[in-house]
């Protein structure tokens, strides 16, 4: 294979045309991420993220993240006011970038703010998973809300009988350590030159030192 290529494991292509059509047909996806195990669905459809909402058993006031395969998608849902490479610096990666959403997101998901949180998991399977799909999925963690996020798929089987599909990608991270349930660093860059962080996630530090030491942005009290 040519520079960059990675052998994928046996059926993947399959795995990943799958959970596309089960996407494309409304259903709602449990997926691998590069923290923990989440739940997608399409965006831009209206009846998938009600029932990824009543899945969770939580209100709609309580937002859900996008997921896009690559940096350059992120531009056509969010107005985005930091360089670049500020964004290529943090994504693909366990972050989320909360930014001000675009008219072409669907006013359906998070109704009630004009935020929105991306990630670009840097986890393989998601990439391609987003990347067969029309356009950005809408992400939520394996779990029922206010309950523990889950590592394996075992761990949220109670949710199983509400999934049209269900991918394995093994436990995720140390099953062990209380560290990698935190799920992703949300950080709100939405007002230029500021940050503040929403949730400290498993990629606090990291993060915080490239916003500060490196583009200068100042730290907002949440």
């Amino acid at each position: 294979p040519g520079s960059g290529a990675r052998p994928e494991p046996q059926g993947w292509k399959e795995a990943v045309a799958a959970a596309a059509g089960a996407l494309q047909a409304g259903g709602l996806v449990a997926v691998p991420t590069d923290t923990v195990y989440g739940v997608a669905c399409l965006a831009q459809d209206s009846a998938a993220v009600r029932s990824i909402y009543s899945l969770k058993g939580r209100n709609g006031a309580k937002p859900l993240a996008i997921c896009l395969g690559d940096v350059e998608r992120l531009y056509r849902y969010c107005h985005v006011n930091v360089p670049d490479e500020l964004l290529r610096d943090l994504l693909p990666g366990p972050v989320t970038l909360v930014l001000e959403r675009s008219e072409e997101l669907n006013k359906d998901l998070n109704p009630f703010t004009s935020l929105v949180g991306v990630r670009i998991p840097d986890h393989p399977f998601m990439r391609d998973l987003a990347r067969a799909c029309s356009g950005p999925l809408a992400l939520t963690s394996a779990n029922i809300s206010s309950q523990g996020s889950t590592l394996t798929v075992l761990e949220f089987q109670d949710l199983w009988p509400q999934l049209s599909l269900v991918i394995d990608g093994g436990p995720i991270g140390d099953i062990q350590s209380p560290e990698c349930r935190l799920g992703s660093t949300v950080v709100d860059l939405s007002v230029s030159g500021k940050f503040s962080i929403i949730r400290p996630g498993c990629a606090l530090m990291p993060t915080v030192e490239i916003l500060k030491k490196k583009y200068g942005l100042v730290p907002e009290p949440s």
